[in-house]
């Protein structure tokens, strides 16, 4: 069977000249396969021979592999792959027509160093390429030592990628947010069973990781070999006004913070106390959305700069967990800042406008008042859309209706003194805390400002609910049947003349007060399912704030390349005679990379969010509402969950978040070093 070698080489190492690739190393992976006909070689850098000695390579190499993340140490090793040089005749120009075993002699003739590294290595591979003009695309594998065999004539699939880079781009081969499927079938067929026992042909998953990794072996290896100066930041003008911006910049944001933590810890120890337990309680009834958002937002204010400074080991040397890792710290922050920037927006609108908001706001109550439920329930006692309705249940329905609506606008009279108040509050939570704080805000007052309707309609489901439960009981007693709550089904069952005399004498009457009662409930259900609609659309506006990835959103505007979702080859050059004498590789390819889309992004955070509705629940609810059960008066979205109460000094939180600001700075510095340090290499 014919061997196939797959090369994995850097861009930056098939572009570049023949001065810095003669007598050079190749640093890598072996990535080897169950069938013994395969192998990946992927290449993350070339150093100079000259630079190391064999005594400490070893030393270095298992420094080295132990920066890497360990699902990639289980599979693969970093090592010394092998030499890469430069073919030139005596007058220094590339030779066109050398054979291989010109080459190789000549090769063997250097020094007796890369021999040594060669049977040093752990490795029982050994590959050597060569740079030759006279090659299409001016790289070849002249030979490679395979389980002790040299092998030179092998299918070679060379395979162009360009190195990850924390902020510029990695490669990957799923979505980043791709949740596993929950429910599978209860029986596979038997080719699925057979195509899960076969070993892929490529280990695609083991090769990403290692070209995700190839950048910060590159750099941990050069600190330890020395073979590069370390690069270090210059003293210059521009490093100094960098670190006073955000020496700046930190302690603006630490002193807001510390700012809000104040107001937070001066809150819950006023709380604490006995004398305003009894406010306590009172207000986390009333405002019971109020109080969870407020507690969300509390827990981002304390927790950001811990998210800020969380940083995982295998991060630092995976490109794909570090933009991972970066994403989970940046969304704590980015939710608040655009939650308080839309907060602010809001707040500012309505204390620049307090008085016209609460003149509408009058307008508004009494036209609620007045044309819809008092008109409403006087239309209902009379004739509405010419049904007849039995006129004494429909006047006691509406007199009480109309009792109910008169006592509460009357306490809402002393009450709407102070409606000012109450909407520069909602400004001020708005612009302190964030439009979700003031939202949830209004989702309360509009909650309390409506009880009477909530009341109402509470009383005249319980009537309705009742009446259509009577009907039924007695419409199975003529059928001669009855529930059976056991087996929840209809059984058989033999009833008396008395008891189907009684039934006669009950149902009559019931059907025929029934439409009176079925058109308050209607119209009580109506208003009181728009009430909860409007309060649903908040809470809905609630979570997609909470909800939305803007960090994710912002860095794909920029930088696309950040999401990439699956890999594909584009082939540069194939040759269909493998019979050539010629060692020019079989393929050479350009790795590239599909990226996310928008909406690919956001889907998963949405469906998290909708996540407690379904289908069957919003059945469940329309079919309630026909026999007598309230509608829901939430949706159920879900919110970041909340996280337990931290006791810090002031000084030591405006520390905690200094440091962490100036820690993510360097952390971003470090990332541009290495960066720069892939670029230069």
């Amino acid at each position: 069977m014919n061997r196939q070698c797959r090369i994995w080489l850097p861009k930056l190492l098939s572009s570049s000249d023949d001065s810095t690739t003669h007598n050079s190393l190749l640093f890598g992976w072996f990535v080897s396969h169950h069938s013994s006909s395969c192998l990946d070689v992927v290449v993350a850098f070339i150093t100079d021979e000259t630079s190391l000695s064999g005594s400490s390579l070893q030393e270095v190499l298992n420094e080295t592999n132990e920066k890497m993340p360990l699902s990639l140490r289980n599979k693969a090793a970093f090592t010394l792959l092998g030499r890469y040089d430069t073919c030139l005749g005596a007058n220094g120009n590339a030779l066109k027509n050398v054979t291989d075993e010109d080459l190789y002699s000549k090769v063997e003739s250097n020094d007796g160093l890369l021999e040594d590294l060669r049977k040093d290595s752990v490795s029982s591979y050994w590959i050597h390429m060569v740079n030759d003009s006279s090659s299409e695309h001016g790289i070849r594998m002249h030979h490679i030592h395979w389980n002790g065999d040299i092998v030179s004539q092998c299918d070679v699939h060379v395979i162009v990628y360009e190195t990850p880079v924390f902020g510029s781009h990695h490669f990957s081969l799923s979505f980043w947010n791709a949740s596993p499927q929950i429910k599978a079938p209860l029986k596979k067929p038997n080719w699925v069973g057979d195509l899960h026992k076969r070993q892929p042909l490529i280990e695609m998953e083991t090769v990403i990781l290692s070209m995700n990794c190839a950048a910060s072996a590159e750099l941990t290896y050069k600190k330890l070999s020395t073979y590069l100066e370390t690069s270090s930041r210059k003293f210059s003008v521009s490093y100094l006004m960098s670190t006073c911006v955000w020496w700046l910049l930190a302690t603006l944001i630490s002193s807001l913070s510390s700012l809000y933590y104040s107001l937070i810890k001066l809150f819950n120890v006023l709380s604490s106390f006995s004398i305003f337990s009894w406010v306590r309680i009172a207000s986390r009834r009333l405002l019971k959305n109020t109080w969870i958002n407020f507690r969300i937002r509390s827990c981002q204010i304390l927790y950001w700069p811990i998210f800020l400074q969380e940083n995982d080991t295998r991060s630092i040397s995976c490109v794909e967990d570090a933009e991972k890792a970066a994403r989970h710290r940046h969304s704590t922050w980015s939710a608040m800042a655009v939650d308080l920037v839309l907060g602010n927006m809001i707040g500012l609108a309505l204390m620049s406008n307090t008085g016209d908001v609460c003149s509408w706001l009058f307008h508004f109550t009494k036209e609620f008042t007045n044309d819809i439920l008092r008109s409403g329930c006087v239309w209902l006692m009379g004739v509405p859309a010419g049904f007849k309705l039995n006129t004494e249940l429909a006047g006691v329905l509406g007199m009480v209706s109309l009792n109910v609506i008169q006592i509460w606008s009357t306490l809402w009279i002393f009450i709407a003194s102070f409606i000012f108040y109450l909407i520069k509050a909602i400004a001020v939570m708005g612009i302190t805390f964030g439009a979700t704080v003031s939202a949830a805000f209004v989702i309360d007052v509009i909650t309390f400002a409506t009880l009477h309707i909530t009341a109402l309609h509470w009383a005249i489901t319980l009537v309705y609910s009742h009446q259509i439960q009577a009907l039924a009981a007695l419409w199975r007693l003529f059928r001669g049947r009855k529930m059976n709550p056991l087996r929840q089904r209809l059984d058989s069952y033999g009833y008396t003349v008395k008891q189907h005399v009684v039934g006669s004498l009950l149902f009559t009457p019931l059907l025929l007060l029934l439409p009176t009662t079925s058109v308050f409930y209607i119209f009580f259900t109506i208003t009181s399912t728009t009430i909860n609609s409007i309060c649903m659309f908040i809470e809905f506006a609630i979570s997609i704030i909470h909800a939305t990835p803007y960090a994710e959103i912002m860095i794909w505007l920029v930088r696309r390349r950040r999401f990439p979702s699956g890999v594909w080859f584009e082939i540069e050059n194939y040759r269909k005679n493998i019979h050539n004498s010629s060692s020019d590789p079989l393929m050479v390819s350009n790795l590239r990379s599909n990226f996310l889309s928008i909406g690919q992004i956001l889907l998963p955070h949405y469906t998290t969010m909708f996540s407690g509705i379904s289908a069957s629940s919003l059945t469940t609810s329309a079919r309630g509402v026909l026999s007598g059960n309230r509608m829901p008066s939430k949706l159920g979205l879900d919110l970041p969950p909340p996280r337990p109460w931290m006791h810090l000094p002031l000084r030591q939180y405006w520390i905690l978040c200094h440091g962490s600001i100036i820690s993510s700075s360097e952390k971003g510095s470090n990332h541009d070093l290495s960066h720069r340090s892939g670029q230069t290499s």
